[in-house]
């Protein structure tokens, strides 16, 4: 779905928009959708420290997709040299990548931990994945009320909902629920099963299907929807916005 959206967002914005792994594990993550040019991972991003400020820099640390997204893929060694970052380290990068690129895409971890609420909390467009099953869309709606009572209700008021579903076909009970979640975030979009999607291969999102397109259109227009005009206006990192630790 990152790099799916990441992908979109690099045809239709002027300026490069890059897509990072912060799921802070060293397996699964966007390493596999894009193909490689360089060894480098966010381990050498931390590394960097404040020269990861300079456009020159996260340029040759990033990976670069069929349609120009940039990609920071995850580090997945685990040795004394080369580990994914902290939670602190990984805010770090975040905050020197966007003062480099205005548009920026996080791929975090499930979100049951403070720091993943953290990052929720001072995202412009709070994105929420599920998978296209009652248990999963439930456990969507559960986190949108618990942010709500934990004085998050910024995140909710503006979160894009994406239900994905994982075969050609989804039970007639999803859609119910489905219209819950749709009340809870501030928009919902359902995309289609797609083998494009499923493959842990590089993805180039204008070889999907035609649906999928649609649907990943759908989602890239509400992020843009809710963009501001002027990047400036965006709080980041270590700004006094609340945040899950609040």
């Amino acid at each position: 779905m990152t790099v799916g959206l990441g992908g979109l967002l690099a045809l239709a914005v002027p300026e490069p928009v890059v897509a990072v792994d912060a799921t802070l594990r060293a397996w699964g993550g966007l390493e596999h959708r894009v193909a490689r040019r360089s060894s480098s991972t966010v381990w050498d991003a931390v590394a960097a420290e404040d020269g990861l400020a300079e456009s020159g820099t996260a340029e040759r640390l990033t990976q670069v997709g069929p349609t120009g997204l940039r990609v920071l893929v995850g580090e997945s060694k685990l040795t004394a040299q080369r580990r994914p970052p902290t939670w602190p380290e990984m805010f770090g990068v975040i905050g020197h990548l966007r003062s480099v690129y205005p548009l920026a895409l996080l791929d975090l971890p499930t979100a049951d931990s403070t720091s993943t609420w953290r990052a929720l909390g001072w995202s412009t467009v709070p994105v929420l994945v599920s998978r296209a099953t009652v248990d999963g869309v439930q456990h969507t709606l559960r986190l949108l009320a618990h942010m709500r009572a934990a004085g998050l209700a910024h995140v909710p008021d503006r979160a894009v909902v994406v239900v994905m579903a994982t075969s050609p076909s989804v039970a007639r009970e999803v859609r119910a629920v489905e219209q819950l979640a749709r009340q809870a975030a501030a928009e919902l979009v359902r995309v289609p099963y797609d083998p494009g999607l499923a493959r842990a291969d590089p993805l180039d999102p204008r070889a999907l299907s035609k649906a999928t397109r649609s649907a990943l259109t759908e989602v890239a227009a509400a992020v843009i929807d809710r963009c501001p005009v002027e990047p400036a206006a965006v709080l980041g990192p270590g700004s006094s916005a609340s945040n899950g630790e609040d």
